[in-house]
Formats: C-alpha cells, sequence, structure tokens
C-alpha cells in the first residue's frame, strides 16, 4: 500500500576474523627484535676497538640499549624483549666493570649459552624436545605431538640445532676467553656466532614446526624410494 514505508533489510554482518594468534616469533620482538637485541654488543665491540676505554665501551652498550627500547615503544612493538636485552646488558656492563677488563662483557654469554645448550639437550634425552614443547606450548595446542614418531623426530633434529648452536658458542668463545686472543678476537666472534647461527637453527625449527602442521592435517608420510631396480611388471621365464 501507498504511504506503508516497507522494512529494509540489514545486510549480514561479515564475521570478523579471528584474532592471529601470537607466534614464538612474535613474541620474541619479530625478526626486527632479535637484529635489535644485537646492537648493544655491536656497539660495545665496535666502540672498544675504536676507543680502548672500557668505561666509554660500557656507557656506549648500555645507552644503545636504552635507544632500542625507546625506538621500540614508540613503534608501538613489543617492549617486553627490550626490557629483558636491556636488563642483559646491563649484567654485562657490570660484570665486566668488576672484572675491569672488555672481555667480562661476554662472560655471561658464555655461560649462558652453556646452560641453554644443555637444557635443549636434555630435552632431547627424555624425549620431550624442547623446541616442541614450547611451540605448542605457547600456541595452547597441547602435548598430543609427541605420539607421533615423525613429528618427534622433527623436533628432536630441531632441539639438536640449537644444542649445536650453543655448544659451538660456548667451546669457541670460552677457549678465546682464556687465550691471548681475548681482546682482539672475542666480541667479533661473538658477532659471527650470533644471529648468522641462530638463523641456521632457526631454519630447522620452521621445518619442523610444518612438519606438525602436516601431521596434523593429516597428510601421509611420504613412502621411500627404493633403490633397487624398477620392475617391469613381466618376468622372465
Amino acid at each position: 500500500m501507498d504511504g506503508v514505508e516497507e522494512p529494509i533489510e540489514e545486510a549480514p554482518e561479515e564475521d570478523a576474523p579471528e584474532p592471529r594468534t601470537p607466534t614464538l616469533l612474535d613474541q620474541m620482538g619479530g625478526v626486527s627484535g632479535i637484529i635489535a637485541s644485537g646492537v648493544p654488543v655491536v656497539v660495545f665491540v665496535v666502540a672498544q676497538a675504536l676507543s680502548g676505554n672500557l668505561v666509554a665501551s660500557i656507557a656506549a652498550a648500555v645507552g644503545s640499549a636504552i635507544a632500542v627500547a625507546i625506538w621500540r615503544f614508540v613503534r608501538g612493538d613489543a617492549i617486553q624483549p627490550a626490557l629483558s636485552g636491556l636488563l642483559g646488558v646491563a649484567v654485562c656492563a657490570f660484570v665486566a666493570w668488576r672484572t675491569g677488563e672488555a672481555k667480562g662483557f661476554f662472560l655471561l654469554g658464555i655461560w649462558t649459552s652453556l646452560v641453554y645448550g644443555g637444557v635443549f639437550l636434555l630435552s632431547v634425552l627424555v624425549r620431550r624436545p624442547l623446541v616442541g614443547v614450547i611451540w605448542h606450548l605457547v600456541n595452547g595446542e597441547g602435548q598430543e605431538w609427541r605420539r607421533d614418531p615423525r613429528v618427534l623426530r622433527a623436533y628432536d633434529l630441531a632441539s639438536l640445532a640449537w644444542v649445536v648452536v650453543f655448544g659451538a658458542r660456548f667451546v669457541v668463545q670460552r677457549w678465546l676467553y682464556d687465550s691471548v686472543y681475548a681482546d682482539t678476537w672475542l666480541g667479533w666472534v661473538r658477532i659471527a656466532m650470533g644471529v648468522p647461527l641462530a638463523a641456521l637453527a632457526a631454519a630447522v625449527t620452521v621445518w619442523a614446526i610444518r612438519r606438525s602442521r602436516q601431521a596434523a592435517a593429516g597428510e601421509p608420510e611420504p613412502a621411500p624410494r627404493s633403490r633397487g631396480k624398477r620392475s617391469t611388471g613381466t618376468s622372465r621365464a
């Protein structure tokens, strides 16, 4: 009828996308956070090489750690990794100041590598590889993945990759710490064995996580290729 307004059908509201679960890399501050965490070490090594003054080098390292924290705060990035890094730099600086030697700045990192490597190795020995435990714990996925042998093997390899990284750092840097090359090479070796080695272990970790995802999706494990001769389907008399 005229004069009667027909009700207007409202368009159905689209479902809002579910918030993405932060990954382990996100909680570590992302790639930029990992790189930024190495800035104070680089600053300390360069300042020590240029000035040879321990106090000036410590001040430069602590100042750069504070600058990184402020920069991440202004950008709206996760501040927790930066604060943790600032605390670590402060402890390293204190050790170097107390020992009166530049190599003391790296002492905490050397022994931390031994502890981390031991923990990762122990996790593999008790059949609870730490890479898998951390990943599924952070993402709230439980620990059912341990029932799949191929996933367990993948996380074993990823955890052992971190054992190699931390073990190599400890062995090489501990030897340098007690050698006559400490003042010349220890800092540069620390930088060289930092992000590059971690990137290699991270690549193995990503592979292990993808392996876990494939198993969760029910994808079958690829059948091994036979090394024997192919069967022609005919038999010889």
